[in-house]
């Protein structure tokens, strides 16, 4: 059956066609014979009852810089919608949370993708504290003295801001760097958030794999390269896409993870695996689909569009 679905996405105008994980869903909606409604977070309104969103119909195309077409700007109770997506990206600050809020007030009766109350609280850097067999020695902090005893004891780390996104503001500082006072110093500066610290894992330079799971279930990864001379391997910041298979630690991850996410209605989920440790569960908007569409010639969107259709019918 047609769907009625409104995408909450970033402005569609300058997005990559060929990498965009939003755009590939919504074409595959639309090849499905569902409708496509688009519309910014800033324009998402709750108003005496209601929730509303101030946007455009939308059909897509595969032409880049011609890739979709708007209809008639207008208001949409979003609880007339079979589906709204929820696929702004990060940073996951209070106006990504305040979308949370806001749409859960149709959620389920309209189901938003994934469920708003569990992606406000299992933010990528935080589910995993869930798993600590899986991951790698973690601290979360702002004191500087007790991350400067987490690299005393561990020599070589990564710190990051705990709610980035795109390999923002991600620092490795090995056993001679002097710069973690500084760093401290930086980030205290812009915001009153924690800081994360994980151990240094030497097998990012083979790759940092990204797993997509479907309804908890794994379907593909690929791998990530960082680019000569990064640490970082996120394809924001010139991570080298590659075709990879998965390995048996890798099922026993999604085997691990995989109940919880679909209990908690996260039905498109990226995971972010560094050698034999995760590292992330990414909820709020994970990508790669189109990366590993191409590699292993399956279509993951036709999938996480099987789950939905279920789910309604």
């Amino acid at each position: 059956m047609a769907l009625k679905v409104a995408i909450q996405m970033d402005p569609i105008g300058p997005i990559n066609i060929n990498a965009d994980s939003t755009f590939r869903i919504a074409e595959e909606a639309q090849a499905r014979g569902h409708s496509l409604f688009y519309y910014t977070p800033d324009k998402l309104t709750y108003r005496e009852g209601g929730v509303y969103a101030r946007g455009w119909p939308l059909t897509v195309r595969r032409v880049q810089g011609d890739h979709f077409t708007l209809g008639e700007e207008t208001e949409v109770d979003l609880s007339t919608f079979d589906v709204v997506w929820l696929r702004q990206d990060p940073p996951f600050d209070m106006g990504y949370i305040t979308t949370t809020h806001v749409l859960e007030r149709i959620h389920p009766k309209t189901l938003v993708v994934n469920d708003p109350f569990w992606v406000r609280n299992y933010p990528e850097k935080l589910l995993v504290l869930n798993f600590p067999d899986l991951t790698p020695p973690t601290l979360i902090a702002r004191d500087l003295q007790t991350i400067r005893d987490f690299k005393h004891r561990h020599g070589d780390i990564i710190l990051k801001p705990l709610y980035g996104n795109g390999g923002a503001g991600v620092f490795r500082l090995d056993p001679n760097d002097r710069n973690l006072a500084s760093l401290h110093e930086l980030f205290t500066g812009i915001n009153r958030e924690p800081l994360i610290a994980q151990k240094y894992v030497p097998a990012v330079v083979k790759g940092d794999k990204r797993i997509i799971l479907v309804n908890g279930e794994p379907v593909g990864a690929i791998n990530r390269v960082p680019a000569e001379g990064e640490t970082r391997s996120n394809m924001h910041v010139g991570g080298r896409p590659e075709k990879v298979g998965l390995t048996e630690r890798d099922l026993e991850i999604c085997a691990a993870i995989g109940p919880i996410l679909r209990e908690k209605g996260q039905i498109f989920v990226g995971i972010d695996v560094i050698g034999e440790w995760l590292t992330e569960i990414n909820v709020t908007s994970p990508t790669g689909i189109q990366e590993l569409e191409r590699f292993d010639g399956v279509n993951i969107a036709e999938k996480i569009w099987q789950v939905i259709e279920a789910k309604r019918a």
